[in-house]
């Protein structure tokens, strides 16, 4: 299938909800064409209210957790034999808990698979072709958790250290070419991930949380205007970033120990959970 749109084509990876929805009606409202992509039943949903930010919106349903679900979206990018201009590779998942007792080493593992691998296998396969055009950008949805050592959310933070070292240095090797690529880095966001990483009865998770429309804008224009990073929400999350580069790693790790410890939540009773 060739598109004759004039329009840039951009793709957002973990698109049915929260920041990569957002993301999607950030690119589509400045002129861009959109794919979308999730393994959630309600991709469809967001494609149609997506589209109509203006463009055309299309959806593609893959597990990016998985080789195959990676090798399946990637082609069916090259089968639109269209260039992708901008790509925000922002599926993620976390899994909070006490990684010795209460995790299950499937879940810690599928956080790794996600976050880490989907995203490394990907960047690949698309940053080749930029490579070869010299031109595009992309966003790495990083977060301000990568900044600390995650008590409680111990894979979660070590994966987004990884995306955050990753993104830098390949903008880094990059920095000679046309193509840019920008670190997002929001701090708790009001979306579905404290439930489905199970830290619904923590402090964080029941605080307020930023807004995933503000932290999407930033991105955006972040990502347009080819920063670095950009650290997104309230002015708390730029605090701890500053903290983490002055603070020692024992002294972050007791302190995200009180935002993240199960039962820490002063809106739930403390439950005898471990998660299987």
């Amino acid at each position: 299938m060739e598109s004759k749109s004039e329009r840039q084509f951009a793709v957002v990876t973990g698109a049915s909800s929260g920041i990569g929805y957002e993301l999607a009606k950030q690119f589509a409202r400045n002129g861009f064409d959109v794919l979308i992509t999730s393994e959630d039943g309600t991709l469809s949903e967001a494609a149609k209210s997506i589209a109509a930010e203006g463009g055309m919106t299309t959806e593609f349903r893959a597990d990016l957790s998985t080789p195959e679900g990676v090798e399946e979206l990637y082609g069916h990018l090259r089968s639109l034999n269209r260039p992708v201009d901008a790509v925000a590779l922002n599926a993620g998942v976390g899994s909070g808990g006490d990684f010795a007792r209460g995790t299950s080493l499937k879940d810690d593992l599928y956080v790794i698979d996600l976050n880490v691998r989907s995203t490394v296998h990907l960047a690949k396969l698309i940053l080749r072709d930029m490579v070869e055009r010299n031109e595009g950008k992309i966003l790495f949805t990083s977060s301000i958790a990568a900044t600390m050592p995650g008590t409680f959310n111990a894979v979660y933070n070590a994966s987004k250290a990884f995306v955050q070292s990753f993104s830098q240095a390949i903008r880094n090797e990059l920095k000679e070419t046309g193509i840019t690529i920008t670190a997002l880095m929001p701090g708790p966001t009001d979306t579905n991930f404290f439930e489905r990483a199970g830290m619904e009865d923590t402090k964080v998770g029941a605080e307020k949380k930023d807004d995933p429309a503000d932290v999407a804008k930033a991105g955006f224009e972040a990502l347009m205007a080819g920063k670095d990073h950009v650290i997104a929400g309230s002015f708390s999350n730029k605090v701890q970033a500053t903290m983490a580069h002055v603070l020692p790693d024992t002294t972050l790790a007791e302190l995200h120990r009180k935002e993240a410890e199960p039962g820490t939540s002063e809106k739930v009773n403390r439950p005898e959970k471990v998660r299987q």
